[in-house]
């Protein structure tokens, strides 16, 4: 009996070093850990949030914003939340319901919605409707996307100028500041973030926007 004991509290003993060890790395050591990983470089940590001139939180540079105000840039489409029935780029990037329009390249609602784009893209940026560039038309996987291609940017420049009274060189001198080139040069093509791009419209016009 006394040797039965004597297991016991052995065994129990040993249980709860364990557990405070375990508890010592998996509850201090290991989140500590990372945390100061994350302050090498915190902007990623955060979630690359991006602020407005009075420092409040206004988006992340991860994540695209819807935008309805003509002297901002226009994202791609998105279907991430958005009526795919009615969608035509003003709405979506709901970040609580990331996903694509699940439509194939033979459907007609696709081929609908692209040109119901393509008109209004259109008449918005008076420029022929056969000279809009594809990611203009189409959403992306996701539908958070942030990027447009360097082409979609520039088709907006005059619209931009215009609205906001900057200068064309001024506006295209923000698209190149905030186009992003491949990883390691090669790896993809580059890209214009129209969040980070809208921001800097935003604090160079010294504008109000009405919706994003």
């Amino acid at each position: 009996m006394r040797i039965q004991t004597v297991r016991t509290v052995r065994s129990v003993w040993t249980a709860l070093r364990a557990l405070i060890v375990l508890a010592v790395i998996l509850g201090i050591i290991y989140p500590a850990g990372v945390w100061a990983a994350g302050r090498v470089v915190p902007n990623r940590a955060d979630g690359s949030l991006i602020y407005s001139s009075d420092g409040k939180v206004v988006g992340s540079k991860l994540i695209g914003q819807a935008v309805t105000d003509d002297r901002l840039f226009y994202p791609r489409p998105s279907a991430a939340g958005a009526d795919n029935a009615a969608n035509t780029g003003d709405d979506g990037y709901d970040a609580m319901s990331s996903g694509a329009s699940n439509l194939a390249p033979t459907s007609e609602d696709l081929a609908d919605q692209i040109e119901t784009r393509r008109k209004v893209i259109a008449q918005r940026d008076g420029v022929d409707p056969q000279s809009i560039p594809a990611d203009a038309l189409t959403a992306s996987g996701s539908g958070l996307d942030p990027h447009i291609s360097p082409e979609y940017a520039a088709q907006q420049v005059s619209r931009v100028a215009e609205k906001t009274g900057l200068g064309e060189d001024t506006v295209r001198e923000l698209v190149t500041q905030n186009t992003e080139n491949p990883p390691l040069g090669f790896l993809g093509q580059p890209v214009v973030n129209t969040v980070t791009l809208n921001a800097a419209v935003i604090a160079a016009a010294g504008i109000e926007p009405q919706g994003r």
